[in-house]
């Protein structure tokens, strides 16, 4: 039985949680939303029995700070450079999902030289999704825009967490029983902690900041090798955008793999697929 360690590190500005068990190569794990580190629970133990396993809680998220400012995804990315820093960690191999992969894109286009390959799960672009606003993308990405509103959310959140998760684990997932009993009850306490929903609002409004970093070097594609898992399943991403030809767009070594009967969180909808594939595209990977 493999004991994964909880530690904090003082990087970036902030008190940052993160997991960490095993030895190797490092391999960093950044959750999304409405999760946290807890979220790679199925892939830590597999990992580890290779890699140097580490996954923080992102910033306004878990038990890391939640800070008033610092969403933007380029000041994110600044957190994790900073934790590698404190770890004394040169090179990673980095697996990010939904909000996750969007600090993670944004970690490649900024520093390449910290980065030997990259895994982005269920994520479309932030540019992407905005490019392609039309009423069907509008009604998929309704809590877009509800997160955006100042305050509101945070008020009629409070003290209804648990209804407001279990709508997205509900909806977002092929089986919407994927996420019950003691992993719901643990996300339930995770966002009932002081700041932890404005810490996700505020993900979320540092869209138009996001998309014009973005917007910036859209002509710029990843160099590393890249590795784009989504569900199939899922309505928002795999049934209403073309992920290869999107990520192709993003990203010059590239290998493209839906899951099937899977929807917005492969990683514990189907942690035995998605295990295969992280081991297949980490190997060669050795620090």
């Amino acid at each position: 039985m493999i004991e994964i360690r909880h530690k904090t590190v003082h990087a970036n500005g902030i008190r940052q949680h993160y997991l960490e068990v095993g030895n190797g190569p490092p391999i960093v794990l950044l959750h999304g939303f409405p999760e946290t580190s807890y979220a790679w629970r199925h892939q830590i133990p597999v990992l580890a029995e290779h890699y140097r396993v580490i996954a923080p809680d992102l910033r306004g998220y878990g038990e890391t700070d939640k800070p008033a400012a610092g969403y933007d995804k380029r000041t994110m990315a600044l957190d994790i450079v900073a934790l590698l820093k404190a770890l004394d960690i040169p090179k990673i191999a980095l697996i990010g999902h939904d909000r996750g992969a969007r600090v993670a894109t944004r970690f490649a286009k900024d520093h390449p030289a910290l980065l030997d390959r990259l895994v982005v799960m269920d994520n479309v672009p932030t540019r992407i999704v905005a490019r392609s606003v039309n009423a069907q993308v509008a009604k998929a990405y309704w809590f877009f825009f509800f997160h955006l509103v100042p305050d509101l959310p945070e008020a009629l959140i409070a003290g209804r967490e648990d209804l407001w998760l279990r709508h997205f684990f509900s909806d977002w997932c092929y089986n919407p029983h994927t996420i019950s009993g003691e992993a719901f009850d643990t996300y339930v306490q995770a966002y009932r902690r002081p700041g932890a929903v404005r810490g996700a609002m505020a993900d979320y409004r540092a869209n138009l900041e996001d998309n014009a970093q973005d917007q910036i070097d859209a002509d710029v594609k990843i160099t590393c090798p890249v590795l784009s898992l989504w569900g199939e399943d899922f309505e928002a991403v795999g049934k209403m955008f073309d992920m290869p030809s999107i990520w192709a767009e993003m990203a010059h070594n590239l290998r493209a793999e839906p899951i099937a009967q899977c929807g917005h969180l492969p990683h514990e909808e189907q942690p035995e697929r998605v295990n295969k594939l992280l081991l297949e595209f980490l190997d060669g990977w050795a620090g």
